[in-house]
């Protein structure tokens, strides 16, 4: 950080951006996306607020880790197989798509889509998608959230690739990957925070890696 006036900056830029990130993440809007957008409107742009705009999700990381602590913890009996309700295999399923995605894109996201040109488009077809699930969804099969399958869970991790995509929101397009294949609403969006977990954890690790020189004590101590 800037020392004076700069520093000032800085810290003022980060609690909007924080606010911005708690009213955006849990709504089917991408936060990523608004983030980007607000960062433009502040000045605040270049790799340190890229990588600010990522690092500051382990909030919401936390959020959810402990809402859901009790399925969490059931999570970790690794309880696989046919009556099993929700279980570690479907949160690796529903992982994969997006994980080997993002490992292999990363640097091309980063460069390319984290502007607000490329924003807006994913903001606009983020909200197509979820208007054709609406419309066409299949009647629920999966009424509950221990009623998804192993097919669910890993439609809706190929649906979370879209997510990758700046403006694309993770949840909104995770949701309508989950009603566009029989999951109902309610467990399609509570899926959608579980499986969030992992990969906005992987995400944000994986960018505080390769971003270490932005950061400093006082950096972190945010």
């Amino acid at each position: 950080m800037k020392k004076g006036s700069g520093a000032l900056e800085d810290v003022i830029n980060a609690i909007i951006m924080g606010i911005v990130e708690g009213l955006t993440e849990f709504l089917p809007v991408s936060s990523t996306g608004h983030l980007i957008l607000t960062a433009e409107l502040l000045n605040f742009t270049g790799d340190r607020a890229k990588t600010f705009e990522v690092v500051i999700q382990f909030g919401a990381v936390l959020a959810v880790l402990v809402l859901y602590r009790q399925r969490f913890a059931s999570l970790l009996n690794f309880k696989i197989g046919k009556g099993s309700g929700l279980n570690a295999l479907h949160i690796l399923l529903a992982m994969i798509p997006a994980g080997v995605c993002a490992v292999l894109l990363h640097s091309v996201i980063k460069k390319y889509l984290f502007v607000p040109q490329t924003v807006l488009i994913g903001l606009v077809a983020g909200g197509i998608l979820m208007i054709i699930a609406d419309r066409v969804k299949k009647k629920p099969v999966a009424e509950e959230l221990d009623d998804i399958t192993y097919k669910q869970a890993f439609a809706v991790g190929c649906f979370q690739v879209l997510a990758l995509w700046p403006g694309f929101s993770r949840s909104g397009s995770t949701i309508s990957g989950g009603m566009l294949f029989g999951a109902s609403q309610k467990a399609a969006a509570e899926f959608t925070f579980i499986v969030s977990v992992p990969i906005m954890a992987g995400a944000s690790g994986v960018d505080l890696l390769q971003s270490r020189e932005y950061l400093t004590m006082i950096c972190l101590c945010f």
